[in-house]
């Protein structure tokens, strides 16, 4: 009831949607369904992909082509040229989940009413590039999404609201995590974001004191030592397994 009792604006605010993978663009698909349509998206350039390098445009580029008239901007740099283009559209605010590239200040100062991150975890526990991959690792059974007013810090900026609780169940994997995580953040941005444009949402500082960080996996991290792979296969030991 709350959520479209809040739409009344949803048609005058004016957004950019920076992001790129697939669980981005499901939760971008919630914001078309719910007829909040941004002014242009921004996502990663087309890339090869596979073994036979087919050049293939983000899952972001491609919902937009099948359900949205709007323009797709895919700049390799973030320069000069590329800031006009967005300057041009005169955009409230922007709205930034997993896009891949770091935004400056002077991007993150074009839209009037600042940059919103889709954060998922719930901030400022496991701030950092990999949020719901560590958890997974640390083996929480619980997560959630956070938006907060990016600065120019590593996601330490100010908080506008959380969402409820994402079970993470035994059987979780990084893709039915992000699914699930992707959904609750779209929910949670057709509920924030008309009380943000109206100015109704008052910015919570984050506490520093605990925050704890997350950094980028590399194909190191998933070496098993040999004699617990050899445990786990005779399952000697179920933890280890």
């Amino acid at each position: 009831m709350l959520r479209y009792a809040q739409h009344d604006k949803r048609n005058n605010m004016k957004f950019i949607f920076f992001g790129t993978p697939s669980f981005s663009a499901r939760c971008l698909g919630i914001l078309l369904n719910h007829e909040m349509v941004p002014a242009a998206v921004v996502c990663n350039p087309d890339r090869p992909v596979g073994r036979k390098h087919i050049i293939t445009p983000p899952h972001v580029k491609e919902l937009i082509e099948r359900s949205a008239k709007i323009p797709v901007l895919q700049p390799e740099k973030l320069d000069a040229e590329f800031q006009a283009k967005l300057k041009a559209l005169k955009p409230d605010f922007f709205v930034i989940f997993a896009y891949g590239k770091i935004l400056r200040k002077d991007v993150l100062d074009i839209p009037r009413l600042g940059t919103i991150g889709v954060h998922p975890s719930f901030l400022p526990k496991y701030r950092g590039p990999s949020p719901f991959q560590t958890a997974l690792v640390n083996g929480e059974t619980e997560t959630g999404v956070t938006l907060y007013l990016i600065d120019e810090g590593v996601d330490s900026g100010p908080l506008l609201a959380r969402s409820r609780p994402v079970p993470v169940t035994g059987t979780d994997t990084f893709s039915s995590l992000a699914e699930k995580l992707a959904d609750i953040g779209g929910d949670l941005l057709t509920a924030t974001l008309p009380l943000f444009y109206e100015g109704k949402i008052k910015p919570v500082p984050q506490s520093d004191a605990d925050a704890t960080f997350t950094k980028k996996f590399t194909t190191e991290d998933g070496f098993v030592e040999p004699a617990d792979l050899k445990a786990a296969e005779r399952g000697d030991v179920r933890q280890t397994a």
